[in-house]
């Protein structure tokens, strides 16, 4: 083989096979979108806390066959502490292609998924509130796992991913923007 293909090849191989190091695994690509703002585009003020604080609409597609259950982590990794978290939901039925938008801050939702406490030490999705300055990131990740773990409601980020650890078969993000002057 030439060199040149060789290297090719093992970037290739290195590439398909990349690890997320949030959830240590390699993972195939979920779409995920939404009907309120576009990737990379500003999210609308009604889904902040300066207005309604609603979470926005979500539709997810590409879930593999073997998929079990679904998480999903917003966090703002542009905030002056260090990654803030916003939303934390778990064992989304794989039945289910998205979220409506406000989504009950409840504990348990209606079809069964459980929803953890955001970094406001609330349940449910807590909306963007960036100090004034430069304009915010907010990363929308969806998982799809190989199991639907037995968890309580109320989790942390942090307890969830290490539910998940070995367990992510796709992954997919949206991320929004929001900034105050």
């Amino acid at each position: 083989m030439m060199p040149f293909a060789a290297a090719w090849l093992a970037g290739f191989i290195t590439a398909c096979h990349a690890q997320n190091p949030e959830t240590n695994a390699a993972a195939m690509k979920l779409q995920l979108a939404s009907t309120a703002f576009a990737n990379g585009q500003p999210i609308p003020r009604r889904h902040t806390s300066d207005d309604l604080n609603l979470s926005p609409a979500l539709q997810w597609s590409g879930l593999p066959p073997a998929a079990k259950s679904l998480a999903l982590i917003c966090d703002d990794p542009d905030a002056p502490a260090g990654a803030w978290v916003h939303w934390v939901v778990y064992n989304l039925p794989v039945t289910t292609a998205g979220l409506s938008e406000g989504v009950p801050k409840s504990p348990e939702l209606a079809n069964g998924a459980k929803q953890g406490v955001n970094d406001f030490k609330a349940i449910g999705y807590g909306g963007p509130a960036p100090p004034p300055g430069l304009p915010h990131r907010y990363f929308f990740k969806l998982y799809a796992l190989d199991t639907k773990p037995d968890l309580k409601p109320g989790l942390a980020k942090k307890d969830l991913l290490q539910a998940m650890d070995g367990h992510v078969l796709a992954e997919g993000q949206l991320i929004g923007t929001y900034q105050r002057k």
